[in-house]
């Protein structure tokens, strides 16, 4: 049998090729089942063209015709799509939504509510991201690695829940003062761990809402800026990276942006890779994550007293120099560990055991979301 695909499909299904074979050897269709070992009803089926041809019924075809599989999807699809069967609706929106948002997550971390409705799951998810239809885009987010906007579902949509839940958390007005003396405050609790919890009190008192969310997969995001109104900026952190100096590079990383007026009239700000063996160096940032740099560097460990560490202290980095250096200066030993290894003076395996973990300790004070901490769901 030779067969065209490219005529053969211009009216007729599948089915009339598969009968006419059968005529051709003086089959009938049970033979045919019996030879692929098929339900008669299934062959039937087949030829009446009220089933499609699926990859394993035309590898099946092609063991019993001599022919190729390739030749019966040719085949099938080209009926299909002579019939013009329309477009599954339903399939391409959710497609849709799955390209502006991580669908599936923000359900798991119950963000929004599910539904098996398209209309109902649509109008959750643009509601949740601030769209009004589905011709419009999330607003595009600022990352740290450059100056150029980005379209990242999974940051924009970790960035949304931040937006829906900040105001949730009380705080004094903003003015220049009330957060030049929260950040006075916070220099005083950098030494002992249990301390952190007052940081979300400190900020609120000096006009900053503070949030911890939990990071979604491949967001990759440490922090994030933005305000409410000119009176109301807020920090959003993700605490990917449960250990101290971390987590109070990140903090004053953001307040950085926030003395700096950063993002005051524009989109959220969010920082990705601040920390850790994969940060971006200084020098790929833009002048605003460079100045947000500097600023939290400054407010942990003051330029002048670090250089004079590093020249008196190089290379001989031992255990108690760090301890005595940080003691003096009033900050925990790993606040100076994160500066030596941010700076290459040493490696990231020396005295992990200063690195404690302080995510709980947050946690029990500051607006949560993740880690078994359920906020309400977006209606």
């Amino acid at each position: 049998m030779a067969f065209d695909a490219r005529n053969v499909a211009e009216a007729f299904p599948p089915g009339d090729f598969i009968k006419e074979e059968l005529e051709a050897r003086g089959w009938r269709q049970e033979d045919l089942a019996e030879i692929m070992g098929r339900a008669p009803a299934i062959i039937s089926n087949l030829i009446n063209g009220k089933q499609s041809i699926s990859l394993e019924i035309a590898s099946d075809l092609a063991a019993v015709f001599g022919t190729t599989a390739q030749l019966w999807l040719n085949l099938e699809s080209a009926y299909r799509l002579f019939l013009g069967d329309p477009v599954n609706d339903t399939i391409t929106r959710k497609a849709r939504l799955f390209e502006i948002a991580p669908v599936k997550d923000i359900i798991r971390r119950g963000w929004i509510q599910p539904s098996k409705e398209i209309d109902v799951l649509e109008e959750r998810v643009f509601a949740f991201l601030g769209i009004i239809s589905s011709g419009e885009k999330p607003k595009p987010v600022f990352a740290a690695k450059s100056a150029t906007t980005i379209q990242n579902p999974v940051q924009i949509a970790w960035v949304s829940r931040a937006m829906g839940i900040a105001p949730a958390v009380q705080a004094a007005k903003f003015s220049e003062k009330s957060f030049d003396n929260a950040l006075v405050r916070l220099a005083t609790l950098q030494a002992n761990p249990e301390d952190i919890r007052h940081v979300p009190r400190v900020l609120a008192e000096g006009g900053v809402r503070l949030l911890v969310i939990e990071s979604l997969p491949k967001g990759a995001i440490d922090g994030a800026c933005f305000w409410l109104d000119g009176s109301s900026p807020v920090i959003a952190m993700s605490m990917r990276y449960d250990r101290i100096d971390h987590f109070w590079y990140i903090l004053l990383h953001e307040c950085g942006h926030i003395y700096n007026r950063d993002a005051l009239n524009d989109d959220p700000l969010i920082d990705l890779d601040l920390v850790g063996d994969k940060a971006v160096p200084l020098s790929e940032k833009s002048e605003n994550e460079k100045n947000a740099d500097l600023f939290a560097v400054e407010h942990l460990v003051e330029k002048r007293e670090m250089e004079n560490f590093i020249t008196r202290t190089r290379p001989l980095y031992s255990k108690q120099k760090i301890k005595n250096f940080a003691a003096r200066i009033k900050v925990h030993p790993a606040i100076v560990l994160g500066q030596l290894q941010h700076r290459g003076e040493v490696e990231w395996n020396h005295s992990r055991e200063m690195l404690v973990k302080v995510r709980d300790i947050l946690t029990s004070s500051a607006l949560t979301d993740g880690w078994g901490h359920q906020l309400p769901t977006t209606p």
